[in-house]
């Protein structure tokens, strides 16, 4: 009996620690989830890391007195590999992509729980305690995002008449229909109006990608209204921090070609800062994550590459504080550190990353002639005037060829030839800017 107790004990102990294993490689997983949601490759430390912890999980809950369980090392690495898949659809799918990523990204809130029926049986299937905890931690994890992602009551927004024009042409004027199809639940259908239910500080944000970038809707009302209030705080942080700063790609785009607004299909704020001897990766972002922390913004820091993503939702406490990367789509300002240097012996203003068209330097990163930017300038852009290059259409011209010819980088070419005749109707006047 004390043999029997000792063994019982063992096992109870080895199937705790695989759920623990699970749980960690699952929040290993969703922390790396934040590269491709910021247009970056997955750094290789952190995937590792995940690799391991995902062997690691497997090899425990296979391992018995008497050898390796084969059957529950297929179950279990298998099991982790659909799942893990799933998970990731919402954060890959910003781009053009596979019917499968699409279709479990627009089921993502859920999705994972597609998997409670498998789990079940594989558990009763295989008298394995410890993969038995593997499958109902995951499913408590599932669940525990279901419940997480309960809209809150949001506020009506009204839509504008272009927001309208474009709805109608994408529904082929069967809006309910539309609504239905896609599963929009924030579009608001009644004899009288069409609202939309937006989004708030603390609620999941809509499917931003699939609406903007799939279905080639405008920018939702109250994402447009988050965003207007995340660039004017960022501008006053780094006017406040004394760091040079400028509108960067499609945001200078709004700024120049289209009077100071938002593009209609725009999808983040784009910000350009330059650092120097007296402001420095750490001053910046230590300056950055202090305000921001302050005003329920949520940053993420990316030194490798000099990004800084910085979002309107609200920071949550660990383990709770990398969920996020599984929503699909957010509100958020990119921000792109520039460095000065030499290139073929003329001063530029260098990034690690491209963007756009902007030239090859000497060293392999990306700039453009220091004196296009320097010393800045300004242009109204959404209610107040924002720092800008110093010739804004030289330097959008270095990025995209001739600016004032509208193209949708990440729409779907079939949404995008619809809206076009929309958008071409009035061009807005090309805005200069004013030197400071």
């Amino acid at each position: 009996m004390t043999d029997f107790n000792a063994s019982s004990g063992t096992q109870v102990t080895a199937a705790l620690v695989a759920g623990v294993l699970y749980a960690a490689t699952y929040l290993s997983f969703v922390r790396l989830l934040r590269f491709p949601r910021n247009w970056h490759r997955p750094d290789v430390g952190e995937s590792l890391v995940t690799v391991a912890l995902a062997i690691l999980m497997v090899a425990l809950v296979s391992m018995t007195p008497d050898g390796i369980d084969g059957t529950a090392v297929v179950v279990s690495g298998s099991f982790v590999v659909v799942m893990f898949y799933i998970i990731a659809a919402p954060a890959t799918a910003f781009l053009p992509t596979s019917r499968l990523i699409e279709f479990l990204a627009k089921h993502g809130n859920h999705a994972g729980l597609w998997l409670a029926g498998p789990a079940l049986i594989a558990g009763l299937a295989v008298p394995n305690i410890k993969l038995q905890t593997v499958l109902a931690t995951a499913m408590a994890i599932e669940l525990t995002w279901l419940l997480r992602q309960r809209r809150a009551p949001g506020r009506h927004y009204r839509m504008t008449d272009r927001d309208l024009s474009v709805l109608n042409t994408q529904a082929q004027g069967d809006l309910a229909a539309f609504q239905q199809r896609h599963g929009i639940r924030e579009l608001v259908l009644s004899d009288d109006a069409v609202r939309w239910d937006g989004c708030e500080k603390g609620s999941p944000p809509c499917p931003f990608n699939l609406y903007v970038n799939r279905l080639g809707l405008n920018t939702a009302p109250c994402c447009r209204e988050h965003m207007k209030d995340l660039s004017h705080h960022i501008a006053t942080y780094l006017k406040e921090m004394g760091v040079v700063h400028w509108l960067e790609g499609g945001s200078l785009l709004g700024a120049i070609r289209e009077g100071g607004k938002l593009l209609d299909w725009e999808d983040d704020i784009d910000i350009s800062v330059l650092l120097a001897d007296d402001m420095t990766w750490r001053r910046l972002t230590t300056g950055l994550a202090e305000r921001c922390a302050r005003d329920g913004y949520y940053v993420d820091l990316f030194e490798r590459t000099g990004f800084v993503s910085i979002s309107f939702d609200q920071p949550k406490r660990w383990p709770f504080s990398w969920e996020r990367n599984r929503l699909r789509g957010e509100i958020r300002a990119d921000v792109a550190v520039y460095r000065k240097a030499i290139s073929h012996g003329r001063a530029v203003i260098e990034r690690r990353t491209h963007k756009g068209a902007m030239p090859t330097t000497e060293l392999g990163g990306f700039g453009v002639p220091l004196e296009v930017v320097l010393p800045t300038s300004t242009a109204p852009f959404l209610g107040r005037d924002f720092a800008c290059p110093n010739q804004a259409e030289a330097y959008l011209g270095m990025l995209y060829g001739d600016f004032r010819k509208i193209e949708y980088t990440y729409v779907d070419a079939a949404p995008a030839g619809a809206r076009a005749p929309i958008d071409t109707t009035a061009p807005a006047p090309v805005r200069s800017s004013r030197a400071v």
